[in-house]
């Protein structure tokens, strides 16, 4: 696999392997992670968008741009990884879990 790519889970599919940009998944990754609290009920996915924007590289999201998309991603493979949880509530909710 190129060094530019990082192989992701995805909870919904066990299983699952994609390959995806690695430094966009990385920045999006410590972003999430920073702004997600460690206890529940956590945050939205919205509300986590809008508090890890300022926090991603310009370069790599220029305004913004396809951070939802990666958000999404990201947060598929950390539950899957176990690193998040989401919180037994609707709408879904977010919380750091295990190791980061």
């Amino acid at each position: 696999m190129p060094e530019d790519k990082i192989e992701i889970e995805n909870v919904n599919k066990p299983g699952s392997i994609e390959r995806v940009d690695r430094a966009k998944y990385l920045a999006m990754r410590a972003a999430l992670l920073a702004v997600l609290p460690s206890q529940p009920p956590g945050l939205t996915p919205a509300e986590a968008k809008e508090a890890l924007l300022s926090r991603l590289p310009g370069d790599l999201f220029p305004g913004g741009k396809t951070a939802g998309w990666w958000l999404k991603a990201v947060q598929l493979d950390l539950e899957a990884k176990g690193a998040i949880t989401r919180a037994p509530r609707k709408p879904v909710h977010l919380y750091r879990h295990g190791p980061i």
